[in-house]
């Protein structure tokens, strides 16, 4: 009898198998899809690899993606539709880039979005971005020279430009989610658009030219109200957000010299701290930042051998940071009227009881808050060079 049992356990592991289970070969991979909106019916995008073009033996010398799309009422039923012109069905669980048209995220992508989100098949590690003066289409057909699949070079781009510039924002999935739910917080992406001649960029010829027809170019941040996009910062207020928000890893900051010229410092540490208060019934807003910086280009006479030198260095910073910060907040407050910063959040966390009559008109209270900014700029090296090149040689 327990012999009998043990057979039969044995038989149901080896037996068991998987219900859901895919062959390779049955699935269109989407590393890319593109939502728009056409006359009432969502349009659906998706970028799929060619597996005989990425593959080591090499292809036949066509394209390595192809765009497959579908149009429907919803974006599931577009996404279904989509089997009506593939032999394959799309499956997106390694998407890394969702681009929505700037027209449908100004109606709104709460719907878009809630699909996304329930479908089980898809990670949420992918970034989502903000098709701008183009239709998500337009990006997604836009071949690219450096990256073989144009979906990684999207995602690469916006992970480098993040990591080293600082006016964009990689926001995934959950990020977006987390924000467009919050209170206290409203969400940004970052934009992508095409540059050159847009109709070539599909074309093969498009990645054997030195220099492209078309270029894909990620931009500044589109600025959210609720669930719908009301506006776009500029690339100094995209950086003054990034700075507030802590998405500053690594950067350059340019400054004017008091007797001319400009120097730059590339900024290896930039850390922001957001404290929330209440004085009197009015919310305000406490920003302390703490910079660490090296001298990276000097075009102007100043000897930086000399520590009041570098002293004025970063004094001159500390404010370029300050005036940088105060613009962007500003800029929100009087045009846009939505808290992108977290501003609310930071109230919540200092004073939750005071936060439950603030919340509810709380995009009306951020237009009107006070917030103080304290930046301190410590400079850790000047290089091996003291004083400007060309000054050194006009002296």
């Amino acid at each position: 009898m327990k012999r009998g049992i043990f057979i039969l356990l044995i038989l149901c592991i080896v037996l068991t198998g998987c219900w859901n289970r895919r062959e390779l070969n049955e699935l269109a991979i989407t590393l890319a899809m593109g939502l728009d909106k056409i006359d009432d019916e969502y349009v659906v995008s998706a970028q799929v690899v060619v597996p005989s073009e990425v593959s080591m033996k090499g292809g036949k010398g066509t394209t390595p993606v192809t765009l497959i799309q579908g149009r429907g009422e919803t974006v599931y039923e577009a996404i279904r539709k989509m089997t009506k012109s593939s032999s394959r069905k799309v499956y997106p669980g390694h998407l890394r880039m969702l681009v929505i048209s700037e027209s449908l995220a100004s109606e709104g992508i709460g719907h878009p979005i809630d699909l996304i989100s329930r479908d089980w098949e898809l990670r949420s590690d992918f970034y989502v971005a903000i098709a701008k003066d183009s239709t998500a289409e337009e990006i997604l057909n836009v071949l690219t020279p450096l990256e073989t699949i144009p979906a990684n070079k999207m995602f690469n781009t916006l992970k480098v430009s993040e990591e080293n510039w600082a006016a964009t924002v990689g926001i995934t999935l959950d990020q977006l989610i987390t924000d467009l739910i919050s209170n206290g917080k409203e969400a940004v992406l970052t934009g992508i658009i095409v540059t050159g001649k847009q109709e070539l960029g599909s074309s093969t010829e498009n990645v054997i030219t030195v220099t492209p027809s078309a270029k894909i170019k990620v931009d500044d941040l589109a600025v959210f109200k609720g669930d719908k996009l009301v506006g776009w910062l500029t690339e100094d207020e995209s950086r003054g957000y990034s700075g507030i928000t802590n998405h500053v890893k690594n950067t350059v900051g340019t400054i004017s010299c008091p007797g001319g010229g400009r120097a730059s410092l590339e900024v290896l540490s930039f850390k922001s701290k957001v404290k929330g208060k209440v004085k009197n019934g009015s919310p305000e807003a406490d920003i302390n930042v703490k910079i660490a910086a090296n001298v990276g280009e000097i075009e102007c006479s100043i000897d930086i051998s000399k520590a009041e030198s570098v002293e004025a260095l970063e004094k001159l910073y500390e404010k370029a940071v300050k005036v940088t910060i105060n613009d962007s907040i500003t800029s929100v407050q009087e045009k846009y009227e939505t808290d992108i910063f977290g501003f609310g959040n930071a109230i919540h966390r200092s004073y939750p009881n005071e936060w439950k009559t603030l919340k509810n008109q709380w995009n009306q209270h951020f237009t009107e808050m006070k917030v103080n900014i304290k930046v301190d700029v410590k400079i850790l090296k000047t290089g091996t060079v003291n004083n400007s090149v060309v000054e050194s040689r006009k002296d």
